[in-house]
Parts: C-alpha cells; sequence; structure tokens
C-alpha cells in the first residue's frame, strides 16, 4: 500500500503545530508562575543570527501553510508576522491547523509530480517536483523551526522535554 501526498504532508504538519501550540502554552505559563516577562521568551534566540521564538514559530507556520498551499493549489491565508503575545502566537499556530485541515485530500493527488518553485533571491530559483519539494525541503524546513522553537524555550528554562516536541503519541 503506498502512502499519498495528503496522508505525508497535512497529517505531519497538523501534528507538529499541534505540539508547538503546546509548547508555546508551557512557555506563557512558565513567564507566568516564574515571573519571566513574556517578551524574554519570546525574544529569545539561541544564536544572535538565528531568529528568535516568534520568528521560529511564524516560519513554521509559514512553511507548512505555503506548502499547503503549493501542493494543492489551495490559496493559504495571508498572516501578516504581527504577533507579539503567546496567545497572539498560539491563535496563528491555530489558524493555520484550520486551513491546512481545510484542504480536501484530493487536491493533493497527483502532486507528487506538479513543480514547485521556489525564488532564493534574483540569480537563485530552484524547482522541485512535488514530492521532492515535500520530503526534502518542507518538512526539514518545518521541523527545523518547531525544533528550535522547542530548543529556544528549553534554553530559557521552560520545563519541557521531548514527548512535548513530539506532541501526543496516536
Amino acid at each position: 500500500m503506498s502512502l499519498s501526498m495528503h496522508q505525508v504532508s497535512i497529517p505531519v504538519f497538523v501534528r507538529g503545530l499541534q505540539a508547538l501550540s503546546g509548547l508555546l502554552e508551557k512557555g506563557a505559563a512558565h513567564a507566568a508562575e516564574a515571573g519571566v516577562a513574556e517578551n524574554t521568551l519570546l525574544d529569545a534566540k539561541l544564536a544572535p543570527d538565528m531568529l528568535n521564538l516568534v520568528g521560529q514559530v511564524q516560519r513554521a507556520s509559514d512553511t507548512s501553510k505555503l506548502s499547503g498551499q503549493r501542493l494543492s493549489g489551495v490559496a493559504s491565508p495571508a498572516m501578516p508576522d504581527t504577533e507579539t503575545t503567546f496567545p497572539q502566537l498560539i491563535q496563528r499556530v491555530a489558524d493555520t491547523v484550520a486551513y491546512l485541515e481545510s484542504i480536501d485530500p484530493a487536491a493533493l493527488e497527483g502532486s507528487e509530480t506538479r513543480t514547485v518553485e521556489l525564488n532564493f533571491g534574483p540569480e537563485r530559483k530552484v524547482s522541485f517536483p512535488g514530492d521532492v519539494y515535500l520530503l526534502t525541503f518542507a518538512l526539514p524546513n518545518f521541523f527545523f523551526h518547531v525544533a528550535t522553537a522547542h530548543d529556544i524555550l528549553r534554553s530559557q528554562g521552560v520545563k519541557i522535554g521531548k514527548m512535548d516536541y513530539l506532541g501526543a503519541a496516536g
């Protein structure tokens, strides 16, 4: 039995986003309980040249929703990067999940051969078949940002671990 493009994309993104939402909820609770300023966590980075927690969440959202759009042809909602609080980030993640769950699995049929073109600058455009795009670019990029968000929160003392990153089993 083969896997469909829908099976290896939308539920995977949704599960990762739900885990990310749980991480953000624990980050918000930690800030409140430990008396840490919310901005201390939201502005935290792992390295000076990396995005902060807010940026990591925004990129996880963008990667998943734009992947859904590129593979299905269903327009994704515009989400300006204006979040400045945990509740706003949690809402963005929820809105991203709602969009992804609205995509009919039939819209992804045949997307493994759909050409996905990305523009990395004026002289760097890359084209992928849909399956290669999903498996070698979109999913790794998405999980990079989710893992980095986890690691930022963990480095700031939030009591989270591997199971928080993996999300609910089953």
